[in-house]
């Protein structure tokens, strides 16, 4: 009796611990996502923030804050959240830490996507004044066609997987080829692009949550909202099977479609963020290995935590991006790459290798 009701304490501390490292990183969001709003170009002060919700309202905050602030910093959030929370599922279907949007080629073929529809449907164009700038003509098109080819690379992993087995080591290697294959097909179309398509399509990649605005944050909210559903009501499935195949087995889990269906929903997230914000690298592949570090492999923590968590690396990163070298606003898909590619190396020095992946 003495035994039994230590292991119920421990395993209070444990779940109490890991509960307080979810809180955490919600709080901390929220406190970027706050000072995302506060901060920029033009700073205003938590003050005036507080008064954009009065009859005193500055008529020039009011714009800045719901015009161009807000949505980015919610778009940021989501963002983090889809992609982090896609790389967590994917690193558990594919049993693999290389797991993530990034790595499975699906960013790039968005990329490929958008370069497609940029040359073929001519949606670059060129607005002159005192100089030259690049804009994206008929952004709709350029984000459905990144869209569906995001989509493309997932069921091109998908039919691959259906006729040699959804095994691990069958989804991985057709996503490097995914990879490859509209890396190449993107350079071809760049080689043949003008001037300005090409321009076009360099800028496109650059990952930007200012590309959006409203519209595209309730068609992503439409989207990532249940995906972030679906994930969390099937944290047991993968607990069960991060705990191998023939225990999931044994528990009546469908491992096949498990898989399947994991990496299609990660990708419709994933496509959900690339096709509108452009190419975002890191945040699916770093942010699901320092939460796990915390919370440890349970997918019932390990979910929310990541979600969390990558609503505030991402929000994070934009402040960087929009505060470095004011007034100039850099990409936050930069900022992702130069502060995700370290800390990725720091976990791997400080790591023990294979044996913190089950």
């Amino acid at each position: 009796m003495k035994r039994e009701h230590e292991i119920e304490k421990q395993y209070s501390l444990f779940v109490n611990r890991k509960g307080r490292f979810i809180w955490i990183a919600g709080v901390v969001a929220l406190i970027l996502a706050v000072t995302g709003l506060a901060l920029g170009p033009s700073s205003i002060s938590f003050r005036d923030l507080l008064a954009l919700f009065s009859d005193s309202r500055d008529a020039l905050h009011h714009g800045i804050i719901f015009q161009i602030r807000l949505p980015r910093v919610l778009a940021g959030i989501l963002s983090g959240m889809a992609l982090s929370v896609s790389g967590v599922v994917m690193q558990s279907v594919l049993r693999n830490p290389l797991g993530s949007p990034f790595t499975l080629g699906i960013s790039n073929a968005a990329a490929f996507g958008a370069a497609f529809a940029i040359i073929i449907f001519g949606a670059g164009s060129m607005y002159s004044s005192s100089s030259d700038a690049v804009m994206i003509a008929n952004p709709y098109v350029v984000t459905a066609s990144a869209f569906v080819w995001s989509l493309g690379a997932c069921f091109l992993i998908l039919l691959v997987a259906k006729r040699r087995g959804a095994t691990p080591e069958n989804m991985i290697l057709t996503g490097i080829i995914a990879s490859s294959l509209f890396t190449a097909l993107t350079t071809g179309l760049q080689y043949v692009a003008d001037d300005v398509e090409l321009a076009t399509i360099v800028f496109w990649t650059f990952g930007d949550l200012s590309k959006g605005g409203w519209n595209e944050l309730l068609l992503q909210v439409v989207i990532v909202v249940p995906v972030m559903v679906y994930f969390y009501r099937n944290r047991w499935n993968y607990n069960a099977l991060d705990a191998g195949d023939e225990t999931a087995r044994s528990l009546g889990v469908n491992i096949g479609r498990l898989r399947l269906t994991g990496m299609v929903v990660a990708s419709l997230a994933t496509a959900a963020v690339v096709s509108f914000y452009g190419i975002i690298a890191f945040v699916g592949l770093v942010v699901p290995h320092m939460v796990r570090r915390i919370t440890g492999g349970d997918e019932r923590f390990l979910i929310p935590g990541a979600a969390l968590a990558g609503a505030a690396f991402m929000t994070g990163c934009d402040i960087v991006a929009r505060t470095l070298l004011s007034p100039v606003v850099l990409p936050v898909g930069i900022l992702t790459s130069l502060i995700g590619a370290p800390l990725f190396v720091l976990l791997l020095i400080k790591g023990k290798g294979g044996s913190q992946w089950r």
